[in-house]
């Protein structure tokens, strides 16, 4: 494997890097952002395992410039990142905050002057808490509403120089994780109940695609996670298991985008009301998805209020999160995925990658072996003749990692977070020579 990744790859390819507003930008009390859940969740005790949150993060609100430096040394073709909603509308509704959208208009025009091609992501899990406090955030539909009024701001703003757009990061993430098990912002633990919030996600998706494309924009998908889910044993229970959760995480928030209808064994679980299912099935110009693991099911004890339990996958290295590396996941996946929804618009990789807590002059070999393995998979499903457009490694820079505070490092780039200095790490240095190397291979001659 002495050549490098991606070079088999098409000319069109993107390789890009993501990263996300309450992760990186810092600023929270300033130029009239508003709070949003994730402020309130940091503020209460027990929540966050270091007790720290994303009041100052990265401080990437203050060193824009900066960052776009080491985007542009990267050789990024495309930067994927998250527009704050509080920081453009502080109550989630109503009058324009114009400093903060300001911000994001010279964060596009700094991508553009670099050759880098922007992808906006409109939700990246901070709800205004003012939604939140006024009607239950994304129990309610009116939630859904609001965050198509906010995409029609953004994009009257921005739509006529953002390349890409993905309207909301993970909504199963955001329902299982936020409103089922209380591990993320909200923090409600309401099991099963948490469904009608998912389903407001996807609506809120909808109404975005369609005010999007009202406002000019031409690439729009989804960042969705996904993951391969195995029983963790042969059991009938576990199997029985296994096809639950794949139903729940994978398909109930694959199959309404992409075929136009929830699964039928969940579906009367979600609160659908006429015309919703087509809203939520707007075309999309890619898919995208996030992959990191596969997950294992077994069948939980009688009487449990969660009747899935997700013990650890043996068998496979780790990273420093705990999670296991599974390389070949993501070709299964994608395979998957394509046999599913054959008519599938191009997939794109939004997100992979891996925390590592390596210190500068560490060495960062592990995250370069974890991408390198990751992005040979996506040579193979092209080479499978899947469509797959693009790859975005999670992430730029190490930073907030939501209810694990600073203690997980997934950059490229190294932050101090007592004195914020960047280092790029040796993986930086490599995924640079990926990029150029791609580029140099469409560039030049034909292969014979």
């Amino acid at each position: 494997m002495s050549e490098l990744p991606g070079t088999s790859l098409p000319t069109g390819f993107q390789f890009g890097a993501s990263t996300a507003a309450y992760q990186i930008e810092g600023a929270a009390d300033e130029d009239g952002r508003g709070p949003s859940v994730w402020d309130t969740f940091c503020s209460e005790p027990g929540r966050i395992v270091d007790d720290s949150s994303g009041e100052v993060a990265c401080d990437h609100y203050h060193r824009l410039d900066e960052d776009l430096g080491l985007m542009a040394r990267l050789g990024l073709d495309a930067y994927r990142f998250s527009i704050s909603w509080s920081r453009v509308l502080p109550t989630g509704s109503g009058e324009i905050n114009q400093k903060g959208l300001d911000f994001y208009d010279r964060l596009v025009d700094g991508l553009l002057e670099r050759g880098i091609a922007p992808m906006a992501t409109l939700f990246h899990w901070d709800t205004p808490q003012v939604l939140q406090d006024a009607h239950g955030g994304w129990l309610s539909r009116k939630t859904a509403q609001r965050f198509g009024e906010y995409a029609a701001a953004v994009g009257d703003r921005l739509a006529d120089r953002v390349a890409h757009w993905c309207p909301v990061n993970e909504p199963n993430v955001v329902t299982v994780l936020g409103h089922a098990l209380g591990i993320h912002a909200p923090g409600q633990a309401l099991v099963f109940d948490a469904l009608p919030a998912g389903h407001h996600l996807l609506l809120g998706h909808g109404l975005a695609v369609q005010a999007l494309r009202a406002a000019g924009a031409n690439s729009i998908g989804t960042a969705t996670n996904h993951m391969p889910v195995w029983p963790a044993t042969d059991s009938e229970a576990d199997r029985a298991t296994a096809g639950l959760l794949d139903t729940l995480w994978n398909h109930s928030f694959a199959d309404p985008v992409l075929l136009g209808h929830y699964p039928e064994d969940l579906a009367a679980l979600f609160p659908v009301q006429d015309g919703d299912l087509e809203v939520i099935g707007s075309p999309l110009d890619f898919y995208g998805l996030n992959y990191y693991n596969p997950t294992a099911a077994a069948a939980a004890p009688d009487g449990a209020a969660n009747p899935i339990e997700q013990p650890p996958i043996t068998g496979y290295p780790t990273t420093d999160f705990g999670w296991p590396v599974v390389p070949d996941g993501l070709h299964d996946l994608l395979t998957a995925l394509h046999q599913r929804y054959p008519q599938h618009p191009p997939f794109v990789i939004t997100e992979n990658g891996a925390s590592y807590n390596t210190a500068p002059g560490d060495g960062d070999a592990d995250r370069i072996a974890y991408l390198d393995l990751h992005l040979r998979q996506v040579e193979r499903a092209v080479a499978d003749g899947i469509d797959v457009a693009g790859y975005y490694c999670w992430s730029l820079m190490d930073n907030f990692e939501w209810a694990e505070g600073y203690t997980q490092r997934f950059g490229l780039v190294h932050v101090d977070y007592d004195t914020l200095v960047r280092t790029p790490r040796d993986s930086f240095d490599w995924y640079a020579s990926v990029i150029a190397a791609h580029k140099s291979r469409r560039s030049g001659p034909p292969t014979p």
